[in-house]
């Protein structure tokens, strides 16, 4: 699974993509945004920049894209071959 990071959530990270190995998904059937969420806190436990508060303060005012459709359904199930987009509130226009 392919987790792509924009504006806080990748200055959280440091990074702009996160590749989800299968062993992750084994431990949780199913396996759902809220799981994955997990995993990334656990991934990212501090944060990449200074100015930016760690990934597990940023999450819970995302947005996601899974397959390129919204949702904030934490329940949706995911599987391996998912793309999910974390994006973070966007000031401005």
């Amino acid at each position: 699974m392919n987790v792509r990071f924009f504006a806080a959530a990748a200055a959280a990270t440091g990074v702009e993509e996160h590749l989800v190995g299968l062993e992750a998904l084994a431990g949780t059937t199913p396996f759902t945004l809220a799981d994955l969420a997990a995993v990334l806190v656990e991934s990212y436990p501090v944060s990449a920049s200074r100015h930016t508060p760690p990934l597990a303060e940023i999450l819970p005012r995302c947005s996601f894209l899974l397959n390129e459709v919204s949702t904030r359904d934490l329940s949706t199930q995911l599987s391996a071959g998912d793309v999910v987009d974390v994006l973070p509130p966007f000031a401005g226009g």
